[in-house]
Parts: C-alpha cells; sequence; structure tokens
C-alpha cells in the first residue's frame, strides 16, 4: 500500500490557489523568452491567430483530460494509471510523464541559473557602454565557465526544493499565490513602457495585425507544438496538480481561467518585447538570443532602462520558479506514493538526482561541450529527448486513455462533479479528445522530430 493510504492526502487550500499553482506551471520560460522569438521567426500576428487557435481546439481539451485523470485517480502521474487501469501497460503513459519532468528540470534550471546571474548584471549595470557583439561575449563567457553557471544552477534547485519540501498548501500554494501577482504586475509594468517608446506602433502591428502571407505549414505546426508545450501539458504535472484539487471545484472553469492566465502573459510578453524591438530598429526574428544579448542592447538606449532591464530579468527567474516547483512535485508525488518516502527525503532525493543531471546540462557548453551523443551535447539531448519524444508522446496517450480506454461515462461523470455541473459542451469535448488532439499530437510528434517538413 502506497503512503497515501495510510495519510491524509494534501490538497489546494483555495479556488485563487488552485488557478495561481496551475497557472504559475504553465507560466514559464516558454512564455515570456521562447513564445516572443518563435512568433518572431514565423510572422507575428498570423502566428498568434494559429497559437489562440490551437490553445482554443487543442490545449483546453487536454489539459482537461489531465486534469480529470489526477483528480478522479487522487495519484501521482504513475499511480493514477495504476488506480485506473489496474493490471495493464497504461502506468507507462505516467512513467513517461515521470520521466519528462526528470529530464526538463535538469536542463531547465540551467536555464534559470542564467536569468539568477543576469538579474545582478542589471543590478550592477554591467550592460552599460555594451554593444551587442560585447553582450554576444558576455553572455557566450558566462554560459561557457564553470563555477558561476553552476551556482546559480545549484542556487535555483535549492529555492525549487524548498518550497517543495513544505507541502502543497504552505509551499507551492502559498509561494505562486504571491508569485504569480507580483509576475503580473512586472510585466505590466514593462508592458506600458514598451508600448510608450517612440516608433512602438510598429511592433504592435506586427503582432496584431496577422499577415497570413508569411504563415508558412512549418509556422503553423511550430504554433502547434508551442500550444501544447506552453499548457505544461503531457509531463504528468497536470495530473499530478489535478490530484490536489478538491472534488467540489469546477475543472471547466479552471481549465479556461489557467489556459487564458498563460496565453495572455504569453501575448502581454509580446508586447513588451516587439514594440522596443521595433523602436529600436531590432529584427523580430532574432532568435534565442532575444533575450539575453538583443534586449540588455535595447534595455540600456531607453530611458530607464537600468530599472526595466532588472524588472524583466527579476520576471524571467519568477516565471521560471513558478514551472520548476510544479516539475520538482512531478517526480516527490511519485516518490512519495510509489515508494512511501516522506515529503522531506523525497524533495531532497529529487533534488539531488535533478542537480546531478543538471551539472551535466550547464556544463555543456564549457568543459563538456565536446561530449556529445547522438550529435548533441547532453544539454540539447535532454531538451529534445523530453519536448521532441516523451512530451508528445505523454500527451497523445493521455487523449487516447480518456477519449478510447475510459470512455465517456467515467469521464462526464468526473468533469462534471457526478452529475451537478451542466456539461452541454461534452460531445465536443470528447470528439476533441477522440480524434483531432490525437491526430494534431502526432504531428507535432512527427514533426519534433524531423520527419515531416511541408
Amino acid at each position: 500500500m502506497s503512503n497515501s493510504d495510510f495519510t491524509p492526502r494534501e490538497s489546494f487550500g483555495s479556488r485563487f490557489g488552485i488557478i495561481a499553482a496551475a497557472a504559475g506551471s504553465a507560466v514559464g520560460l516558454g512564455n515570456i523568452w521562447k513564445f516572443p522569438y518563435v512568433a518572431g521567426q514565423n510572422g507575428g500576428g498570423a502566428f498568434l491567430f494559429v497559437y489562440l487557435l490551437f490553445i482554443i481546439a487543442i490545449g483546453l481539451p487536454v489539459m482537461l483530460a489531465e486534469f480529470s485523470i489526477g483528480r478522479r485517480a487522487q495519484r501521482n502521474a504513475i499511480g493514477s494509471f495504476k488506480k485506473l487501469a489496474p493490471g495493464s501497460p497504461w502506468y507507462l503513459v505516467g512513467v513517461m510523464g515521470v520521466a519528462a519532468a526528470f529530464l526538463i528540470l535538469s536542463f531547465y534550471s540551467a536555464v534559470a541559473g542564467w536569468t539568477l546571474e543576469y538579474i545582478i548584471k542589471a543590478l550592477t549595470n554591467a550592460f552599460a557602454g555594451r554593444d551587442e557583439t560585447d553582450l554576444n561575449l558576455m553572455f557566450g563567457s558566462f554560459i561557457s565557465g564553470t563555477w558561476r553557471p553552476l551556482f546559480w544552477q545549484l542556487l535555483f534547485m535549492v529555492l525549487t526544493a524548498w518550497i517543495v519540501m513544505a507541502g502543497i498548501k504552505k509551499g507551492i500554494e502559498k509561494y505562486t499565490k504571491v508569485l504569480m501577482p507580483l509576475l503580473v504586475l512586472m510585466i505590466v509594468v514593462l508592458c506600458i513602457r514598451s508600448v510608450t517608446l517612440p516608433g512602438s506602433r510598429e511592433g504592435l502591428a506586427f503582432l496584431f495585425r496577422p499577415d497570413f502571407s508569411k504563415l508558412t505549414a512549418d509556422a503553423v505546426l511550430s504554433a502547434l507544438g508551442q500550444a501544447f508545450f506552453s499548457l505544461s501539458l503531457g509531463m504528468g504535472t497536470l495530473i499530478t496538480y489535478g490530484s490536489y484539487i478538491g472534488k467540489n471545484n469546477n475543472l471547466t472553469g479552471t481549465v479556461i481561467q489557467v489556459s487564458a492566465a498563460d496565453t495572455i502573459i504569453a501575448v502581454m510578453a509580446g508586447i513588451a518585447i516587439f514594440p522596443a524591438v521595433f523602436a529600436f530598429g531590432i529584427d523580430p526574428a532574432e532568435g534565442p538570443g532575444l533575450v539575453f544579448i538583443t534586449l540588455p542592447g535595447i534595455f540600456q538606449q531607453m530611458h530607464g532602462g537600468y530599472f526595466f532591464a532588472l524588472i524583466f530579468f527579476i520576471l524571467l527567474a519568477v516565471a521560471a520558479l513558478t514551472s520548476s516547483i510544479s516539475i520538482l512535485e512531478v517526480v516527490v508525488a511519485y516518490l512519495i506514493e510509489e515508494l512511501n518516502l516522506a515529503r522531506r527525503k523525497a524533495t531532497i532525493l529529487a533534488g539531488v538526482m535533478i542537480t546531478i543531471l543538471g551539472v551535466f546540462c550547464t556544463l555543456s557548453f564549457g568543459v563538456l561541450s565536446e561530449v556529445t551523443i547522438f550529435g548533441m551535447v547532453i544539454f540539447d539531448l535532454m531538451d529534445f529527448t523530453s519536448s521532441n519524444i516523451l512530451l508528445p508522446l505523454g500527451g497523445l496517450f493521455i487523449v487516447l486513455f480518456i477519449g478510447w480506454y475510459l470512455g465517456a461515462g467515467p469521464a462526464r461523470r468526473e468533469i462534471s462533479n457526478d452529475g451537478a455541473l451542466r456539461l452541454g459542451y461534452f460531445p465536443v469535448f470528447m470528439f476533441l479528445v477522440k480524434f483531432i488532439a490525437p491526430f494534431a499530437i502526432a504531428l507535432v510528434f512527427i514533426y519534433g522530430l524531423g520527419l515531416l517538413r511541408i
């Protein structure tokens, strides 16, 4: 028997706590770092339009499916499938989720550590007087180092583990209820500054005026992948968080609010970045270096740039932290419930193991840059394996589980709170889960492996 059979299971204490924690899980570096440059590389407004369609048609149903699995089973990602499909291999879907969470946090914590370094750089005004070449050299010199990147990664993992160790109500819920409003406040401040820059109108037009002539088939598939990964689908996070949601909660309402929060923050990141990019004549398709190389150069050229650079990198760190605690909780919940470990021991064990793998990811840009597996450095291998294989496969089997194994009856009972809620949309939900979502996620999987180019 598992630990949860002997002790009362933790749960979220308030509706706002559920929204803050789940939205915090979804809102991460992918929204504030990745979304703007991916949108910039794929036509801006046209990409945004398609992205929003996929959030509604794919993201909402898959998130609702994950929440319903977790709440119905009241178990971790692996235990949920063991309980709902006993004696079957469906538990392997949960194994993929836990494995994905483990791998993701190993490299995610490395990037999150970079945000802490750049808070210090912003605080000490290290960007002043440097051109793009200097900023490029600064970034390259930092990530190729040894002790500074490792120090910041370790500090970030300690912060993450400290929050998770405190539990659901006293840790995850307590801190996300503070961190998420803080995140929103900071991004609003950045948006206001960005749109008041001379020449910012062109950046807003790029983001909100679709030019469908620039929308390629690859851009559509990129939008589908971004919508899927932006909501933290397929890694067991939402199943785990769903298991902490009370039976009287309206899951559909929660899913809509979480998805809306995630999407609004991604769009606000675009509003904060594109007007500034256009105001200073920067290419919106600048790529991953947009945040750590291009934006510091922009900040130092604008009035009050010191202050706004500091806010921006604190914002990145907060977004990274709200996601990382949810990712770590996936592994910790498994260790608690399946291996009967106390939360403190489970958190320390998971944190140490992930950090050890994370050390290799961090050093992939420095002393281990010559070490490659399948032609990829360790950081890229962890990223590719989780993002392109485990997450889409996990998401695919989750919708197949709900749509074809569990079936309409149990799904309706769980989502309707045993008939207490009216579900006029339920036939549409089941159609999307059974047919549309599997096809779309399979496309993401094939595209991510490089087997599909249109």
